[in-house]
């Protein structure tokens, strides 16, 4: 199996997924994002247009700070690595064609631009890509992961959108104190606000009114879930649960990259059967649905696309890496499986036309010789 790996930061968590390819002896053809070009139509095939972007010492090309938001927990290791790649960059060309080698290409992207962007094109190339780009679109944007979760009649927490401070304060007050601000797209819980009076929220909104990005415009109302002190971490994979911790902490976001303590959690009916729905509602993959106790329930909160597990994988027993490998060689002979059905049914088409031709020249009126 070929697999390529979009990817701008290699991570501990790439690195756990490349060594344990590796060790299965696929083939892994690394692309970093930030160095190709993606050709568009004609371009993609015929195109050579250099683009000499170079990365600077710690891996990091300007942007990425400021845009990396498609992850869930900052890699707090440290760990950066280029894994021998060179700093030529690809041509639109070389990107199309790299791409389509391979049997199926994992997006593992930080920033949400380019996850969702190359994912857009690989699959305009026609390479079977993961996850999808339709999935990373419901994923990446709260206010399309709100939609989405309620439509598929899935517990989530009371949501409220304006596009104007006076009514997003309205909405605030509405929803009483204290609620939650978030921005529409960001991870990591970067950027997100507990709001305690209207004092706060006056300051927040006004600040979020003047940050220039049209996305601070669109204010994202919460209700504020008053969980136990920790949220729970589903990783599925099309659906199926993998593996699940637990995320405790002094603070309301008790995410692993604030410092969260992390423990394995056993699902039970109802958090199993909400992660699978989460999952398929958003088209599956290899996904991290998570939840919030909420007394006898649960709600679910968010979805992440580009899910890190590296801090799942020390929590439990299960080998998470080697379930991601798993499912991509599944995905791999499925992809095989239906390419071969699709040359059988154009060799029987090809048959059969040749056939009816043949026929039909028997038919002809022939004429006799003199």
């Amino acid at each position: 199996m070929k697999v390529g790996l979009l990817y701008s930061r290699i991570r501990r968590d790439e690195k756990l997924l490349l060594a344990e390819l590796r060790d299965r002896d696929h083939e892994v053809e690394k692309v970093d994002v930030r160095k190709t070009t993606f050709g568009v139509g004609a371009a993609a095939d015929e195109a050579a247009v250099d683009v000499g972007a170079a990365a600077d010492v710690d891996g990091t090309s300007e942007g990425d700070v400021a845009d990396e938001s498609a992850g869930d927990d900052t890699d707090t290791d440290g760990d950066t690595d280029t894994g021998g790649d060179t700093d030529t960059a690809r041509t639109a060309t070389e990107a199309a064609e790299v791409l389509r080698d391979c049997d199926v290409v994992l997006d593992r992207c930080l920033a949400t631009s380019r996850s969702l962007y190359s994912t857009r094109f690989a699959e305009a190339y026609d390479v079977p890509v993961v996850n999808s780009p339709e999935t990373a679109r419901l994923c990446a944007d709260k206010v399309e992961t709100s939609l989405t979760l309620a439509a598929a009649g899935i517990p989530t927490p009371e949501t409220t959108v304006a596009f104007d401070t006076d009514t997003a304060l309205e909405a605030v007050e509405s929803f009483g104190y204290p609620c939650v601000v978030k921005p529409v797209i960001g991870s990591w819980g970067r950027l997100m606000a507990k709001l305690e009076g209207r004092a706060a929220a006056e300051a927040v909104l006004e600040h979020k009114a003047t940050l220039g990005h049209y996305e601070h415009k669109v204010f994202y109302i919460q209700q504020f879930v008053d969980k136990p002190g920790r949220d729970v971490r589903v990783v599925t994979l099309d659906g199926e649960p993998v593996a699940a911790m637990t995320r405790s902490g002094d603070h309301w976001l008790t995410n692993a990259s604030r410092g969260a303590e992390t423990n394995a959690f056993e699902l039970d009916d109802r958090a199993e059967e909400l992660a699978r729905a989460a999952a398929d509602a958003v088209g599956g993959g290899l996904l991290g649905v998570d939840l919030m106790e909420t007394g006898d329930d649960y709600t679910v909160h968010e979805v992440n696309h580009t899910v890190e597990f590296k801090a799942l994988n020390d929590a439990v027993e299960t080998d998470v890496p080697a379930a991601v490998v798993d499912w991509l060689e599944s995905q791999a002979a499925e992809t095989e499986t239906e390419a071969d059905t699709e040359t059988e049914a154009d060799t029987e088409t090809e048959t059969n036309t040749e056939t009816e031709t043949d026929d039909g020249d028997s038919d002809e009126e022939v004429t006799p010789v003199a």
